[in-house]
């Protein structure tokens, strides 16, 4: 993946929150298609997501860089020790 491209992710990530989630739109443009947050269900907010360069997640969380070529469809949740990636079928 290019990590110049865009991912769309919620400043609570950066706070140490946990769990921290990952779903994969079709990417479009410059984007990955990877919204990633964390805690419980995102925000409806419409500026809960932000623009980021994913070579910026080094810095933000370096544990997603790993669930970062899974296609479009599909999720991830880190826990600490706790990982779970699956298909989402909606």
């Amino acid at each position: 993946m290019n990590m110049e491209m865009k991912v769309g992710i919620a400043r609570n990530v950066r706070e140490g929150i946990r769990p921290i989630h990952g779903l994969r739109h079709p990417p479009i443009g410059d984007t990955t298609g990877w919204y990633i947050w964390a805690g419980g269900e995102p925000s409806q907010d419409p500026d809960f997501f932000v623009p980021l360069c994913a070579e910026h997640l080094e810095s933000w969380c370096p544990e997603v860089l790993r669930f970062l070529g899974l296609p479009a469809g599909w999720r991830f949740l880190v826990d600490n020790d706790y990982e779970d990636v699956w298909q989402d079928e909606s």
